[in-house]
């Protein structure tokens, strides 16, 4: 059960953010969409973007844009799509903060999957990184999955893919 006292027992560590607050939730669900599309097909495409997520190719373009500027992707028009580094290293996390949410509301709260899914969706976007921390910790300890209490840091690629962490 997730109490003050459990929580406590953590230690907290101020962590940078990866995006720094630049980018809005829609902008969010662009990149991971992009990632996982370049993960699945090996590249990414405005036409391929838009059915994913079930919107115009203007409206990609425009998310392109933005994300672009931002120094999270690289674009040339009518070209393929290409995450930089710190675009990837952005949606991971993306990804990394959802999975954590899901595991908590679906395995450790027993919601039913559909409902720990919309859920997690609009949490991983509110919650802080030391938060989130915090989370996958609790839910390693409670799920009896490996101890995180090593200094976990969702910022951490090499927290990511850990031996220590059980994939959903």
């Amino acid at each position: 059960m997730l109490t003050e006292a459990n929580i406590l027992n953590y230690e907290v560590k101020n962590v940078e953010n990866v995006t720094s607050n630049r980018i809005t939730t829609s902008l969010e669900e662009y990149i991971k969409a992009m990632y996982i599309l370049n993960s699945q097909n090996g590249e990414i495409r405005v036409t391929d973007v838009a059915n994913k997520l079930g919107v115009s190719k203007a409206s990609v373009n425009k998310a392109v844009k933005s994300l672009k500027e931002e120094g999270l992707l690289s674009y040339e028009t009518y070209g393929n799509i290409e995450l930089t580094k710190e675009g990837e290293k952005l949606a991971r996390k993306i990804l990394e903060a959802y999975d954590i949410s899901v595991l908590f509301f679906r395995d450790v709260l027993g919601m039913p999957e559909d409902k720990a899914i919309l859920d997690a969706e609009k949490l991983k976007t509110s919650i802080s990184d030391d938060a989130l921390n915090l989370l996958a910790r609790y839910v390693h300890k409670e799920l009896k999955l490996q101890d995180l209490n090593c200094n976990y840091d969702i910022n951490n690629e090499k927290c990511h893919t850990c031996i220590r962490r059980t994939k959903i």
